[in-house]
């Protein structure tokens, strides 16, 4: 009890400070203006005291502020349940335990909060430079624990013997990161706030919106392909299906999975492949064109759109088979068809004049009008621009006729549109196109600025065709990339840029750092743990045997552990080895050497049994004494208390 209330020294202060600080700095993002900035203060204010040795600040006072803090935060989320509203109240909490440190006691509950907050941190994000931050921040904690019983050793003599606990722990971590139980699902599970916001392709289409994604690096997902990679031209990532068109804006209708298993079949060879979706709070799942096969719990929708059976809010591996070629919608129901034919009454009137001259034409003959309205498309001589003007009320007319600049949703709109207009039933397609290798990882990675929508052409007999207009105005966009197809000097992406080499592979091996630590280490869920067990022989574990053999590990780690410290403890400490056989030669003289008593204190009785030797048993003796207790003892202190005791024969 006495050791509790020892009052907290200048040294101890400064550690928690700064422990406080590491602790708070990475959620700086994610707390409101006002609560970072009165941290700051209240931090400002501990660091002011123990610089000045003022006196701490009266309880009463810290009540109020406590008071205060909690209502802030309360009024800034209505709430105190929640990831950041607790993560709040901590910070609050953290800031004002400073400023009541006044016994040994209070340091250990401010390095407590600190831990809690490091927790806290992996509540908002998982990745790599989260992690090390956290490893340092447990380390800085670790050590201000270490100073709580004794801040005489210098701090990086602490730091040091923090880092030797949390490496001898490190196995335990393991073994409980392996054989602890997954919980499948995010870390927090308040429904309100579990999920941050994600950006990515909508349930609908404007004029300008997919271009707005090309600006963005964010990846959507990655892919693993089992043989070869596809070429360019057929990676196509098929994502929601758009039938609805209102004059401006193309609209998803079907959310639901409607077909269990694969409604249409494949022509040719299959393509296998993983993929790493990256959460994106739809339901939709990219896959590509056209599935062979579904992901579980999922299903396909009657416009082949694969879809979860829950919003993707976590990171997502699923397996999948395509079909590059296959006949799909042959028998397609007469109902899909008009909606695949609905058109707003008014707008877009010389669009719809070349699609009558199509129909009055070539008749009844689907596929000539297509081919008519691909190559009336190709003599447009329309621009692929990532920066498209504005469009009036007739976007289509404008487009073709007008402007000629757009981006991949112009060309599939007013495409789909005079197809349309033409009696021929058509639908937009929106996912993602391409796509960049890894060959550091050999991963496929798709960003956002691989968006891309393209177009569904039913014709009798053949089912649904697909057509990328994109394709037939700027080739180089599905045949290379982004960069390929944009117009001179417009800008890009800053990791679509292809003139920087050095940043290309600086980012292949990151990414692929980053990607190791996805599949790894975040990427751990209940199948895998199934997996790795059933490879070590544990098929279908239950908690019985789980917990057996985390015991039976836990305790071989843990004996391990004591043995290497046993063995090193002897082994790194040779002043006291070397005591020992100077007391021993004594012992066989009868001059026995006692646990209880100290160095210089047996030194005098023996010196006193044996006056011919007494000098150099004193000398003996306070070799040791400075070798043993002394801060920093000299390197030839070691060898000259060695030499004097080879030398001493009683």
């Amino acid at each position: 009890m006495a050791r509790s209330n020892r009052p907290v020294s200048r040294r101890q202060a400064w550690w928690l400070l700064a422990t406080a600080l590491v602790a708070s700095l990475p959620l700086t993002p994610e707390l409101p203006l006002w609560l970072s900035l009165a941290a700051g203060i209240t931090f400002s204010w501990r660091a002011a005291l123990t610089w000045r040795q003022w006196h701490l600040p009266p309880r009463w006072l810290l009540v109020l502020l406590v008071i205060a803090g909690t209502v802030g935060v309360i009024l800034q989320y209505r709430t105190t349940l929640g990831r950041t509203p607790g993560v709040a109240l901590l910070v609050v909490f953290l800031a004002l335990k400073l400023l009541e440190l006044r016994a040994a006691r209070d340091v250990v509950v401010t390095a407590l909060l600190c831990y809690f907050l490091v927790f806290g941190q992996f509540l908002f994000t998982q990745t790599i430079p989260t992690a090390l931050l956290a490893a340092l921040t447990v380390l800085i904690t670790t050590a201000a624990l270490l100073a709580a019983s004794d801040d005489r050793p210098p701090p990086q003599q602490l730091l040091a013997r923090a880092g030797l606990m949390l490496a001898q722990a490190l196995p335990f971590m393991l073994l409980l990161f392996v054989l602890f139980p997954r919980v499948q699902g995010p870390l927090w599970g308040i429904p309100q706030d579990r999920f941050s916001a994600v950006s990515g392709l909508s349930d609908s289409m404007s004029p300008g919106s997919i271009a707005q994604l090309s600006q963005s690096d964010a990846i959507v997902f990655r892919v693993k392909f089992t043989g070869e990679v596809p070429p360019q031209s057929q990676l196509y990532w098929r994502g929601p299906v758009m039938p609805s068109f209102d004059g401006r804006t193309w609209r998803v209708t079907q959310t639901m999975g409607t077909y269990r298993d694969i409604p249409y079949a494949g022509v040719g060879a299959a393509v296998d492949y993983e993929v790493t979706l990256e959460p994106h709070g739809k339901r939709w799942l990219f896959a590509l064109e056209l599935p062979a096969t579904l992901p579980p719990d999922s299903a396909l929708t009657n416009d082949y759109q694969p879809v979860a059976r829950q919003p993707v809010r976590n990171r997502m591996r699923y397996t999948q088979r395509a079909w590059p070629r296959a006949i799909a919608g042959v028998n397609e129901p007469s109902s899909v068809l008009r909606s695949a034919l609905a058109l707003p009454r008014d707008g877009n009137p010389r669009t719809r004049a070349v699609s009558a001259s199509w129909r009055a034409q070539y008749g009844d003959d689907d596929a000539a009008i297509l081919a008519a309205a691909e190559n009336w498309f190709n003599q447009q001589l329309l621009i692929y621009t990532l920066n498209p003007p504005l469009l009036g009320s007739d976007i289509v007319d404008e487009f073709l006729f007008d402007t000629k600049r757009g981006f991949c949703e112009h060309f599939a709109a007013s495409f789909v549109f005079a197809l349309r207009a033409a009696g021929v039933p058509a639908r937009v397609v929106a996912g993602y196109q391409g796509g960049e290798v890894n060959p550091v990882d050999g991963y496929l990675v798709v960003r956002q600025y691989d968006a891309h929508a393209w177009t569904e052409v039913w014709i009798a007999g053949r089912g649904w065709v697909r057509i990328d207009p994109t394709a037939i105005s700027a080739p180089s966009r599905i045949n290379l990339n982004l960069a390929a197809a944009v117009p001179a000097g417009e800008t890009l992406p800053f990791l679509a840029r292809s003139d920087l080499t050095w940043l290309r592979e600086l980012r292949y091996r990151l990414d692929a750092i980053t990607n190791g630590w996805n599949q790894r280490v975040l990427g751990y869920n209940p199948q895998r743990q199934r997996d790795l067990l059933a490879d070590l022989g544990l098929n279908e574990p239950d908690w019985r045997s789980m917990t057996a053999v985390l015991s039976v590990l836990c305790g071989a780690v843990m004996l391990g552990l004591t043995g290497w410290i046993l063995r090193n403890r002897l082994r790194v400490d040779p002043a006291l080895a070397a005591w020992r056989r100077f007391t021993a030669r004594l012992a066989k003289r009868g001059i026995a050497w006692q646990p209880w008593e100290g160095p210089l204190a047996f030194a005098e009785r023996a010196a006193r049994q044996t006056p011919i030797h007494a000098e150099d048993i004193r000398a003996i003796a306070a070799l040791y004494v400075r070798l043993r207790y002394e801060p920093a003892p000299q390197a030839s202190d070691l060898a000259q208390f060695r030499v004097k005791i080879a030398r001493f024969k009683p």
